[in-house]
């Protein structure tokens, strides 16, 4: 059993959700980015989206845009990103990791190697935001080879076709943007992820993540409420961006918003 489909068993035996923060692997500076995954499980996160930089990550709005080009400044390449991952392992061998990314780094690296090498440090699953499924079979065997999950995003526009597509393809969980635009736009409708969930559910049994538009512990609860995990991601990188001159007070940042929004989920 994979990390992820463990994880997610115990929560719902629990009768509890996840909690998944994202953080850029390396904003503002990479000594902060393992210990931070430590403490943001200490707060109550469930899995871990660790997010690899990117110079056009076309998915997210300026936040993450920015957390990029912070991290860029200081040439974090996926390699690195892998090695904090393996850093990670030597003391948390039960929280799960996702990379969220692109392709191009992927390509650049290889399929196979990409994937051997996420698996020997301790990754469990990729996102990327630019590879359809109609397009990554050869990666997603990959994976496979490997035990690693596709995780595959599916949007308020996605067809009731596309889904079931989607989710005959995708392992781990599922992820659905409850918003229409990039990272930290807009405002979330709870009613229509509430009706989103009820058509991805008619295609899958896997757990359905949400993400996009939860900012604080009450748009966590109201998403918690018809998910089986939420994905927090904008509200945290903030902390980095505006703590950037000053890395120790990250963390504790992060974590105040974490702690807020697991009471408010254990609270359902």
């Amino acid at each position: 059993m994979s990390r992820i489909e463990a994880k997610f068993l115990s929560l719902r035996e629990a009768g509890r959700k996840a909690l998944i923060p994202y953080v850029t692997a390396g904003d503002p500076v990479a000594s902060i980015t393992v210990p931070l995954m430590h403490d943001m499980v200490k707060a109550g996160a469930d899995v871990i989206e660790l997010g690899v930089p990117f110079s056009d990550p076309m998915a997210d709005g300026p936040v993450i845009q920015k957390a990029s080009e912070r991290a860029l400044l200081h040439n974090i390449s996926l390699h690195d990103v892998f090695a904090m991952v393996k850093e990670f392992r030597e003391v948390d061998n039960d929280t799960p990791v996702v990379l969220m990314g692109y392709l191009n780094p992927i390509e650049v690296m290889g399929y196979a190697n990409f994937a051997e090498q996420a698996a020997s440090v301790g990754v469990d699953a990729a996102l990327t935001v630019d590879l359809p499924p109609e397009e990554g079979g050869e990666f997603v065997a990959e994976l496979a080879k490997h035990q690693l999950d596709p995780i595959f995003l599916i949007a308020p526009t996605t067809t009731d076709e596309r889904i079931e597509r989607l989710c005959s393809t995708a392992s781990g969980f599922v992820y659905y943007v409850s918003i229409k635009g990039v990272t930290g736009a807009a405002t979330l409708d709870t009613a229509a992820v509430a009706d989103k969930m009820a058509a991805i559910r008619r295609h899958t049994e896997l757990p359905v993540g949400v993400g996009f538009g939860i900012k604080d512990a009450e748009s966590a609860k109201r998403v918690g409420s018809v998910a089986d995990a939420v994905v927090v991601g904008s509200v945290l990188v903030r902390q980095a961006e505006a703590n950037q001159d000053n890395p120790e007070a990250i963390s504790p940042a992060i974590c105040r918003i974490l702690a807020e929004i697991r009471e408010a989920l254990d609270s359902l």
